[in-house]
């Protein structure tokens, strides 16, 4: 499960602005290599959005299904901003959905823009195809 705790609105690079939802998980125990003790944390990333500022402002504080997970990702610089520290990355968080399912499940059909065919077994209650015309 993962919050909603923020937003920020961002620039595309056509110069138009939209806002990205900031998620956090939950709270996660953390060894620290300096001091040798527990601190807690929560890992956070941002979601893209179609909503404007009010809407977001709005959402703060709702939770939804899924989790924040790490990911690797081609290197990066990044800068610390309290030491202002440069440092290579070569992970970001990212949100991952509870109702994902995993892609070595999904069934490898080729479809082609030039033709497209439905699975008659899988919208037909009887197995037959029944052509019906909207009015």
């Amino acid at each position: 499960m993962v919050r909603i705790v923020s937003y920020k609105a961002r620039q595309r690079e056509d110069g138009t602005t939209f806002c990205a939802l900031e998620v956090q998980g939950g709270i996660e125990m953390v060894l620290s290599q300096k001091t040798n003790q527990y601190y807690a944390t929560a890992k956070k990333t941002f979601i893209s959005s179609t909503f404007d500022e009010e809407t977001c402002k709005a959402l703060i504080g709702t939770e939804l299904q899924g989790n924040v997970q790490k990911k690797e990702c081609e290197p990066y610089e990044y800068v610390i901003k309290e030491t202002g520290e440069s440092i290579i990355m070569q992970h970001r968080f990212v949100y991952v959905p509870a109702s994902i399912v995993p892609s070595s499940s999904i069934k490898s059909n080729k479809v082609t823009s030039e033709r497209f065919e439905a699975d008659l077994e899988t919208f037909s209650t009887n197995g037959k195809y029944d052509h019906v015309l909207a009015d």
